[in-house]
């Protein structure tokens, strides 16, 4: 039951984002969830062996090249899911890669107090 009201939330948290910044956009809200699975699946695979290949240019650059692979896993998403997730360019995915993170930090504060 947990895993998925997190997927429902983690669609929401997609959907909220694409509505907040101008380039990015979803096709509806169950394409947010498959977007959300998609993120997730490629940040968790392909994402963990670049940082793990990095780990030493991300340790002196105090974690800003893990943002940038989040980034880039974003924009490979977008490629994956073609019109259904679309991102305008590296700037709009880094935006929407912070607004998620700030948006699931907030959702995950809210619902931890709760337990």
């Amino acid at each position: 039951m947990k895993f998925i009201i997190s997927l429902l939330l983690t669609g929401v948290v997609i959907a909220v984002a694409s509505w907040l910044i101008p380039g990015a956009h979803v096709a509806g809200f169950g394409w947010a969830i498959v977007t959300g699975l998609v993120i997730g699946f490629v940040n968790a695979t392909v994402g963990s062996i670049l940082r793990l290949f990095t780990f030493p240019l991300n340790w002196l650059t105090l974690g800003l090249v893990s943002f940038i692979i989040t980034v880039l896993m974003v924009l490979l998403s977008d490629s994956l899911l073609g019109s259904k997730f679309d991102v305008d360019g590296f700037w709009t995915a880094a935006l929407f890669a912070i607004v998620v993170a700030l948006l699931e930090m907030v959702i995950g504060s809210s619902s931890s107090t709760k337990e």
